[in-house]
């Protein structure tokens, strides 16, 4: 068979797909993926000089991409311009690297948004797809834990304490409740939530919130982002109102299952019915389970309507119950109960992990590279 018959039988799409694993993450040879690899990289030269690429996690400098493509910087430089302006692809100086579709690429495509809007439609529809065929894809690793719930800002004042001598300060540690992010920051921003406006993209908006009442940001990650006009920088003030509005809404405060320092940096204002990670539970419960007073509960069902994972139902008696199988202890029955018939409890005590990677990265270090 000829040489040029054999290039032509290479399948560079496939050889860059396996290679966007990272850690627990995963994607199957599935016309899915495949159309949505497409979509980010849809010209054949862009795609031959990502099959050259690394694994995901790992970068390669322009000279060494140079070299092995046989081309040159300039040329490589041109192909890498527009998928590294578009986020599907990171950069730090001069080196490139692969990152994995989601989560990595989802969030910060989706976020600068700088795709025409043919392709955001088309690349949310896939996305979304993917979010509720989840569990027939294999994407995560079983038993993967990468964030984790963290109790609201105004829940101090329901907390049944395990021993009077213990107020709620030390009770809850800094790591287990959204005001340690505001305590510990000077920089607030919001961005857009990426799983509703996939949802919003595709014709299935969200019942409970908008995609612009989306991702609490802190840190270096506020300073930076509304400089692109990819975020809406808050005061102190405005960051705490926005964090109450979120919970009123009935969204769940999810950031990384760890302590070192990542969980301060970010919360993810998350819905039931568009986020993946509620969805199949890619999260560690909190150390925290509610307790109803049934002498106080005016049966109302708001609860009920707020629990974001159908935790809370009617007993055969009439009363609230709790599926405490179900429950992940965020909290937010508590915050919404207007009689205060809800109040949490301490029920375990898992430390989470100093750091928590995906692969070889944290959450935010990817988006970092990917985005600044």
């Amino acid at each position: 068979m000829a040489e040029e018959e054999l290039k032509a039988e290479v399948d560079y799409y496939d050889i860059v797909r396996e290679k966007l694993s990272l850690g627990p993450l995963h994607y199957p040879r599935h016309e899915k993926i495949f159309e949505l690899m497409k979509v980010f990289w849809p010209e054949e030269e862009t795609i031959k000089v990502l099959a050259l690429f690394p694994p995901a996690g790992q970068k390669i400098s322009l000279v060494d991409l140079s070299a092995k493509a046989g081309l040159p910087l300039n040329e490589v430089r041109k192909i890498l311009k527009k998928p590294v302006a578009k986020k599907t692809v990171s950069k730090f100086q001069n080196d490139y690297g692969l990152e994995p579709l989601a989560p990595g690429i989802f969030e910060a495509y989706f976020i600068a948004r700088q795709d025409t809007p043919e392709n955001l439609k088309k690349a949310g529809e896939i996305y979304r797809w993917l979010f509720i065929h989840f569990d027939e894809m294999d994407i995560f690793d079983q038993g993967t834990e990468l964030f984790r719930p963290v109790l609201s800002i105004d829940v101090k004042e329901k907390l049944i304490k395990i021993d009077e001598s213990v107020d709620a300060e030390s009770y809850v540690l800094p790591y287990e409740s959204v005001e340690d992010i505001i305590n510990k920051n000077d920089f607030f921003a919001i961005a857009p939530c990426q799983c509703r406006y996939i949802g919003e993209l595709s014709g299935e908006p969200c019942q409970r919130a908008s995609s612009e009442m989306g991702c609490f940001i802190a840190g270096k990650g506020a300073q930076a982002l509304p400089n692109f006009g990819w975020a809406k920088a808050l005061t102190k003030e405005e960051a705490i109102a926005y964090l109450q509005q979120t919970e009123k809404a009935g969204l769940v405060h999810l950031t990384s299952n760890s302590k070192g320092g990542e969980h301060l940096s970010f919360t993810c204002n998350c819905c039931p019915c568009h986020c993946g990670v509620l969805k199949y539970k890619i999260i560690i419960p909190s150390n925290f389970k509610p307790i109803i007073d049934a002498q106080i509960c005016a049966e109302c069902e708001t609860c009920m309507e707020k629990c974001p994972m159908a935790a809370i139902s009617h007993s055969d008696a009439g009363k609230m119950v709790i599926d405490t199988k179900l429950c992940i202890g965020c909290g937010l029955c508590a915050t919404n109960c207007p009689n205060t018939a809800i109040t949490m409890q301490k029920v375990s005590q898992t430390i989470p992990p100093k750091v928590k990677l995906i692969g070889n990265k944290m959450f935010m270090q990817m988006m970092g590279e990917l985005l600044i």
